[in-house]
């Protein structure tokens, strides 16, 4: 995590500490976790409305065809969990804090920096799209790092001041000096090389009188590094919003109990006599949550899980079946919902029908449409990108892509706190189903995250559905996205209660008239066309789903 101060020290130092490189053919080890950090932050991105993952997957992508160009061979570390001792508990938590108050000043128009939820999971994913070598370490990496790059004789790519202290044969490349936008080509060839500053230990050494580089670890400790509790200077904000609301992360805990209760799930030891005279004791979690502005540490049960997924290490044995309905009960969703719902996006409705189900996330009818829309921008890329010959004719797939495009660069989009909210809930339930699906040897197919969720298409959308479009009015172009997304409609509405697609307040004489209303003409309706649909030649069988009319006049009766 660094050493507060040292970086910004050795920048100030910039000519005495560093070298010029021209950084080409050779192998590169890269702090994962400081590299997807600095590219969300150093790109321009949008970062209020929850996260433009499609935007930075691009910037991820452009990053590594760099590299690739200057024939640099890319090895990627990643953090794993805390370090069992807990001793950067301390700091953990003041930096939470210190998010927690980004958070809030993003949230009213200031300035702040704080990583969309799913960052790590969609740099993973582009990592395995590039074929780039990466490995995940079980607590932090530095020390990985410093082992593989001097076995290797090759330079650390990183922004984490831990780096200026430790002894590497071919030195550490900050991050924020290394020009990979800018390649250049040596004189008289094609090569491509990258402009770097190499930073020199042995110049920080004499910089100090000759310092023994044995003492530099002591040298961190004074100028207080993540291992010594030193006092933090809190940032106070004048001016989350409305801190009030609670955390968005509360919406998931029940699928957290569940990953609780397989992790502790091992069988007690043969003949351990005292383990069998004690009564069963629920095990038991603390977590840390935001409590307004603060911090709070409450306690969580894990769930009792049946006697078959008693032993952790034998629950890959269990049958596809079993694993999946594990993972579907958790969610609350039944197996025929997903039936017609393509594999890649099986796992995000799944999500999506838990995340309507709480009544706590508190979310409307255009929460959900404009979402799903969202989803669509997956499979129109693929459509679009498709080289089969039997791909949909007719560019109804550009079309809507494009649209969708000019809705999430519109300008001067207003940000509704209740909206990121709502939408932030939303991402809490998706990464706690990913890990639960993970956990699980996934049972449903990992879903595509890179083009998943746009935050600033999904709010951009909202406030158009909320005005004057209609999803029909959206999807009319391309028959094969609107009957995806009848698909995904269709399944979340099934398991959404009544409240979410009929507003209250509405008289019974109101709805009797807006029953003989045509969808089309309802700005925020789903229009079944089925005219349209096959004068298009949609490649998909026709998907018949009763309107949102019966489907409300049933639970009327209920």
């Amino acid at each position: 995590m660094g050493i507060r101060g040292l970086m910004s020290f050795v920048e100030d130092h910039i000519n005495e500490f560093f070298t010029d490189l021209k950084l080409r053919d050779t192998k590169i080890i890269i702090d994962g976790y400081a590299l997807f950090h600095r590219l969300c932050f150093s790109s321009n991105l949008e970062l209020r409305y929850g996260g433009d993952y499609d935007s930075f997957t691009d910037v991820v992508e452009k990053f590594f065809e760099s590299l690739f160009a200057c024939k640099i061979c890319p090895y990627v570390v990643l953090d794993g969990g805390c370090d069992i001792s807990d001793k950067k508990l301390n700091t953990l938590k003041d930096r939470a804090r210190e998010k927690i108050q980004m958070a809030h000043s993003l949230s009213v128009g200031g300035g702040g920096y704080v990583c969309p939820l799913l960052i790590r999971e969609v740099f993973i994913q582009v990592l395995i799209k590039l074929r780039v070598r990466f490995v995940q370490c079980f607590s932090e990496a530095d020390r990985d790092i410093m082992t593989l790059a001097n076995h290797w004789n090759c330079p650390v790519l990183s922004s984490d001041s831990d780096f200026c202290i430790f002894d590497l044969k071919s030195g550490f490349c900050p991050l924020n000096s290394f020009q990979w936008r800018n390649m250049n080509t040596i004189k008289g060839t094609r090569d491509c090389y990258i402009p770097a500053k190499c930073f020199s230990l042995d110049a920080l050494c004499c910089h100090f009188g000759n310092m023994n580089k044995v003492l530099l670890p002591l040298f961190a400790v004074l100028c207080g590094n993540d291992h010594v509790n030193l006092p933090v200077v809190e940032t106070f904000l004048s001016k989350v919003e409305n801190m009030q609301r609670p955390n968005a992360h509360r919406i998931s805990l029940p699928i957290r109990q569940v990953i609780y209760g397989l992790l502790v799930n091992t069988p007690p030891h043969p003949g351990n006599v005292a383990w069998d005279a004690l009564p069963p004791q629920p095990p038991a979690f603390s977590e840390v949550e935001r409590i307004n502005k603060n911090i709070k540490t409450s306690i969580v049960g894990a769930v009792e899980l049946p006697k078959d997924h008693s032993d952790l290490s034998k629950l890959t044995e269990l049958s596809l079946a079993r694993r999946q309905i594990l993972l579907l009960e958790t969610l609350k969703v039944k197996q025929s919902i997903l039936d017609p719902i393509p594999a890649a996006l099986k796992l995000p409705i799944a999500v999506s029908c838990y995340w309507v189900q709480h009544t706590e996330a508190k979310a409307k009818l255009h929460h959900l449409q404009a979402l799903l829309l969202g989803m669509l921008m997956g499979p129109l890329h693929a459509m679009i990108n498709s080289p089969d010959e039997e791909a949909p004719q007719g560019g109804g797939a550009e079309m809507l892509y494009e649209e969708l495009q000019r809705v999430k660069a519109q300008p001067g989009l207003r940000l509704d706190l209740d909206t990121a909210h709502v939408f932030c809930q939303w991402q809490c339930c998706l990464q706690m189903g990913l890990y639960l699906n993970q956990l699980l040897s996934t049972p449903l197919p990992e879903p595509d995250l890179t083009r998943l969720y746009s935050g600033s298409l999904v709010h951009g959308l909202c406030q158009q559905l909320l005005t004057s479009a209609s999803a029909e009015s959206l999807l009319h172009v391309c028959p094969e996205a609107q009957q995806l997304y009848e698909h995904m409609f269709s399944a979340t509405r099934s398991c959404a209660p009544a409240e979410l697609v009929l507003p209250k307040g509405k008289s019974k004489k109101r709805r009797q008239k807006k029953r003989r209303t045509p969808w089309s003409e309802n700005r925020v309706g789903t229009t079944l066309n089925a005219r349209s649909w096959h004068e298009g030649g949609s490649r998909f069988e026709l998907l018949m789903v009763g309107t949102l009319e019966e489907h409300m006049e049933a639970a009327e009766l209920e």
